[in-house]
């Protein structure tokens, strides 16, 4: 007689096992899962904001680096006007922004300077950016309207002695590049000439334009184009040296001019939040190295007196102390608050 063999095992443990395996199954497929990859930055836009009005020297040299770092990074680079408080409004709004690397500040020589021109800021400078890359430095530009009657450095000395104070100059705000090399020049040339500042080149230049004021120690990327027409007239270049820029070849410096010992460049660079983790500040610095090298970006600059930038964000960061400790000397000096 066949031997009869009993499932014993089978009814009790089958129910079981059916809801043991029901239970972990979601847990099972979640391990099999392939993780998600990480997104690789940067995987949206990123907002450049200048802390200047639209149309001056720092919102130009931003939207040509935007347009060129942008074709590099994959995602358009987005220019965003923040004028106000010699740079600081701007400023600040990157200074607490998220250290991810997708707000950056186009700086300029108020960066190193509002330290020592301002009793309190609501940032700390030294702590609140990573520095990322030195654009490039380009002369400011003595310029006036074409029909003034100075037509030389020593002209703009000896009609400020013959009417001090009567005489103004304007500037794209306090603390910035044209600002400062103003008051060298007063400080140098022993004059006084009054500082008439306002929201951005842009709005300074238009009344420079239209004779609301005497002169302006421009950037020349905010001037370039009113030097060409013929608008304006370059007077003298506030750098050691001649620029290079064909509009400018053949102005004299100040020092030329009769003002032994002034120089005084202006500069753009691009900062980030402090604490933006090194891989991103490494990918915008590459970014920025392509774009000043790129041949629109070189055309622009040619034009406009700029000398191409690059290096690492470390050899940036000592640029700008070394800026900020020479300035806050002059700045010392002239007694210049500005609060």
């Amino acid at each position: 007689m066949p031997s009869i063999r009993t499932p014993i095992f089978g009814p009790i443990f089958t129910p079981f096992a059916r809801r043991l395996a029901s239970a972990a199954m979601p847990l099972l497929m979640a391990v099999a899962a392939p993780l998600p990859a990480l997104a690789a930055f940067p995987d949206k836009p990123i907002r450049l904001v200048v802390p200047f009005a639209p149309g001056g020297g720092t919102d130009l040299i931003a939207r040509a680096m935007g347009v060129t770092m942008g074709e590099d990074l994959g995602q358009p680079v987005l220019v965003d006007n923040k004028p106000g408080g010699g740079t600081i409004i701007g400023t600040d709004l990157v200074a607490k922004s998220a250290p991810d690397g997708y707000t950056l500040v186009m700086a300029t020589m108020a960066h190193a300077v509002n330290p020592s021109l301002h009793k309190k800021l609501p940032f700390d400078t030294d702590k609140a950016f990573s520095p990322v890359m030195l654009v490039g430095r380009s002369p400011n530009v003595l310029v006036v309207k074409p029909d003034s009657p100075i037509k030389t450095v020593q002209d703009l000395i000896a009609a400020a002695k013959a009417r001090p104070g009567k005489l103004n100059y304007a500037s794209q705000g306090p603390g910035t590049s044209a600002h400062l090399a103003g008051e060298l020049f007063k400080k140098l040339a022993k004059v006084d000439i009054t500082h008439v500042p306002y929201r951005g080149a842009g709005p300074a230049i238009t009344d420079l334009l239209g004779g609301q004021v005497d002169a302006m120690f421009a950037t020349a990327a905010a001037v370039a184009p009113h030097l060409e027409s013929g608008k304006l007239r370059a007077v003298a270049v506030t750098t050691a040296q001649r620029s290079q820029a064909p509009a400018l070849s053949k102005v004299p410096t100040i020092a030329e001019g009769g003002v032994p010992n002034y120089v005084a460049d202006s500069w753009y660079g691009l900062f980030a939040p402090a604490g933006t983790p090194p891989a991103v500040i490494a990918r915008l610095n590459a970014a920025a190295k392509k774009a000043v090298q790129t041949e629109a970006f070189r055309k622009r600059a040619e034009q406009e007196g700029l000398a191409v930038g690059g290096g690492t964000p470390e050899e940036f960061g000592r640029y700008v102390k070394g800026e900020s400790e020479r300035w806050s000397k002059v700045i010392k000096e002239a007694n210049i608050i500005v609060d």
